[in-house]
């Protein structure tokens, strides 16, 4: 693989990780090219991050134990994003702390 192909899975790794909006771009630059393999993987793994604070915002709905849960749940949350932006930035494939290998497991089909 050339530098620029580099550069262009390593980018589309980086913007999976900034916002919904970058994670949706990162996933539409991922469909024009499928081969993206650094990609791919940054992309499940953002988007098990963005599915854990879904989760997190339900549980949030619960009087006392739930907002207890979800507050600390939000720093875990953030950083396990620090990690994975890191990773990308440095180009790894490397999964996230605590859920990252849930998440190779339970999103494995998606983009197949």
């Amino acid at each position: 693989m050339n530098t620029t192909a580099e550069q262009k899975d390593k980018s589309i790794a980086i913007l999976a990780y900034l916002t919904l909006i970058g994670l949706i771009i990162a996933i539409v630059l991922y469909q024009s090219k499928k081969e993206d393999d650094l990609g791919r993987y940054h992309i499940l793994q953002a988007l098990g991050l963005g599915l854990t604070g879904i989760a997190l915002g339900v549980i949030n709905i619960i009087p006392i134990l739930g907002w207890i849960v979800s507050f600390l749940g939000m720093f875990v949350l953030l950083f396990m994003w620090i990690s994975g932006l890191l990773n990308a930035i440095n180009g790894k494939k490397k999964p996230l702390p605590i859920l990252g290998k849930k998440y190779e497991e339970w999103l494995a089909g998606v983009f197949q």
